[in-house]
């Protein structure tokens, strides 16, 4: 579905995604570089069990929460990559109870 478009004359940077180095287009945002490296799954919900990625690709929905460097809750769509920036999928919040 998603493929890298090769551009000589833009900058890669390196990424860390789950303790996996990966690269990207400078300026593309996160979920754009990860979904171009194959990564579709960025976080497990507590109430469905489904793993769940990216769907509007604006900010919409945030389905697209991430850790990155650190801080969890990042909407991948909107942050642009950097080189070194370590990313991890978002881990479930625990459930509230009623």
């Amino acid at each position: 579905m998603f493929r890298k478009r090769r551009d000589a004359d833009r900058q890669r940077v390196r990424i860390v995604f789950d303790g996996r180095t990966i690269e990207a287009e400078a300026g593309a945002t996160v979920a754009a570089a990860l979904l171009c490296n194959g990564v579709v799954a960025f976080r497990d919900p507590v109430v469905s069990g489904t793993s769940r990625g990216p769907h509007c690709m604006i900010g919409a929905c945030f389905e697209c929460l991430v850790e990155i460097d650190g801080t969890p809750g990042q909407q991948a769509c909107l942050v642009p990559v950097r080189e070194g920036m370590s990313i991890g999928r978002q881990a479930p919040l625990p459930a509230v109870a009623p």
